[in-house]
Formats: C-alpha cells, structure tokens, sequence
C-alpha cells in the first residue's frame, strides 16, 4: 500500500500542473466560445476523462512513482473514482434543476461548470487534507463517518425531499445579496455587469454560487465515503479530481435523461449505506476487499439504471386508460 511519505512535493506538484493545463486547454482552446454542447461532444469528453483517469491507474502513477505503486492502490484508486463519479450523478441532475430555475441558455452552461468545478476542487483539496489529518490522528473518526453516511444513506432512502430550487434560502445567496448589487439581466458569459454606474452580479454568477454550495453539500457526503476505501491522501484526491473533471461532461450527457433515472437515488441511497456500513465493520477488526467493494459499488449503480430504463420502457409500452 502506498506510504504517505513515497508521495513527494513533485509528484503533488506535477499532478496540479498537468490538471490546470488540461483545464487551460479545455476553456481557452476547446470551449473559447460560448457554444450549446451536444450529446456527441459531451460523451466523447466523458470518455477521454475515464480514459484518462485509467491511463493515470495503470501507466502514469506506477511510471511516476515506481514500484510502490501496487495493484491495491490501483484498485483503491479506481474504487474511489467509479464511486465519486457515482455520488456526482445526484449533483448532476440538482445542477440541471438550477439552469432550469435561473434558465440559463444551454451556451453559457459549460462556463458555470468549468469555473464551478474548479472551486470544487479547491473546496475538495481542503476538506481532503482536514479529513486525512483527522483520520490520521484519531482513528475513531472513520467510525463517525460511517455512522454518518448510514445515516445520510437512509435519509436520502425514506424521506422524500423537495426537489424544488430555493435561491432565497441558500444563505451563501442571501450573503452575496447584501454585499453586491444584482442585476436581473444576462450579460453575455460575465459573472459581473455594470448596472446604475455600479458593478453588479449577474445571474450567471448567482447560478455559480448556487452550483459551488450545492456541490458542497454533496461533498459532505463523497469525502467521508472515499476515506473507506482508502486513507492515503494522494489516492483519495487523485480519484476525487478525475471524477470532478468528468462531471462537466457527464452533465451534457446525462441532463437531458433525468427522467429516464428514477431509481437512481435509491441506488445511491443504498451505496451510502453500504460503505457506511463497511466503515462501522472496523469497530469488530471486519474487513472488506478493496475488490469486492468495488463490485459491489458498481453492481448497486448498475441495478438502479437498469431498472430505470426497464420501468420507463414498460410505461412507454403500457396502453393509455380509457379516461386519457
């Protein structure tokens, strides 16, 4: 397993200039204009994302690190990504519930997702470093976050949430309000607008705020869920920033087939109880492989979709009542 002292500054260096070079390309060349991104091109940067996040689990890290990297934090790294990008599905469809509330042109979407995404990353990092430290002090503290995300798990399960989009009792919202102007109106792609001789946020910039708190919200939940499958800090932020990076495009794809994934939540309602479960285990010196976690993350989010797809199918086939 991969020691915390085999990472080096250079490694963590590297990594963090190769991510904000792929993100210099990504708004500068590929996506320099405002432009509506279609399935076609959401799904093939989703597949060079997961291509990418492999490549980085079988060549890159053991090229760069060398023998220490071995077929278990592979396995630990993939675990963490598929079950990040899995936990990320439920903010995609809560980010499309915010475009729809703000109506934000289909143009100007990637924008707020790129810069969006590059907050999470700063917010992920740091709540990655204090729960890495906590852990590595007080050991117990796994214990907690396994209760937690049990907790959370059933919550999600049993109690049916308004899926509606609150603005006004966002309080990072209320914040912004009483510090700055906003204006009512789109300004092209700018955050910012001059309106009454003052500078004003637009919409786009409160659809950005509202998109970092949500994701936030949801990181609460991921970041305690990947310290079950591995405590190795480099590991655990590595798969994290794959499965942010990816989201971007996951959205395109998957936004406009929210309804198709009905059972979705339950899938991830299930996975958070799972692996909470799997934490609480340790108390009795119960361990479960990496491998068959893994497995068992995949199988659950597999189960849901297709029974998703399989149910609106059979609706689709079912004939009209006589009173339609």
């Amino acid at each position: 397993m991969l020691a915390f002292a085999e990472i080096g500054i250079w490694h963590w260096t590297g990594f963090l200039v190769a991510v904000l070079i792929f993100l210099a390309l990504d708004l500068g060349v590929f996506h320099r204009s405002a432009h509506v991104v279609k399935f076609k091109e959401a799904m093939t940067w989703t597949v060079v994302w997961f291509t990418m996040a492999m490549l980085f689990a079988f060549f890159i890290a053991p090229a760069t690190i060398g023998a220490s990297w071995t077929s278990t934090d592979r396995t630990e790294f993939i675990t963490g990504y598929i079950l990040e990008l899995s936990l990320s599905m439920d903010n995609v469809f809560v980010i499309a519930l915010i475009f729809t509330y703000f109506r934000i042109p289909p143009e100007l979407q990637h924008r707020v997702l790129f810069w969006g995404i590059l907050g999470a990353l700063v917010m992920r990092g740091a709540m990655i470093g204090v729960g890495a430290a906590l852990v590595k002090q007080f050991a117990w503290v796994l214990y907690i976050f396994g209760g937690f995300l049990v907790f959370t798990g059933f919550k999600m399960l049993l109690v049916r949430e308004d899926e509606g989009v609150h603005p006004e009792k966002n309080p990072v919202i209320r914040l912004a309000r009483r510090f700055f102007p906003v204006s009512t109106r789109m300004d092209g792609q700018k955050f910012f607008t001059v309106e009454n001789g003052r500078q004003a946020l637009t919409p786009l910039a409160m659809v950005l705020i509202m998109v970092e708190t949500t994701d936030l919200i949801f990181a609460v939940d991921s970041i305690p869920a990947i310290f079950a499958v591995t405590q190795t800090p480099f590991i655990v932020f590595t798969s994290n920033v794959f499965a942010i990076l990816g989201l971007r495009s996951l959205y395109f794809v998957l936004a406009g087939a929210i309804d198709y994934f009905r059972y979705l939540k339950i899938g991830l309602s299930v996975v958070l109880i799972y692996i909470g479960v799997k934490m609480l285990l340790l108390i009795w010196k119960i361990h479960i492989p990496i491998g068959l976690s893994l497995g068992v993350v995949v199988g659950i989010i597999l189960t849901s979709v297709l029974a998703s797809l399989i149910a609106t199918a059979l609706e689709k086939r079912r004939p009209p009542s006589a009173g339609s």
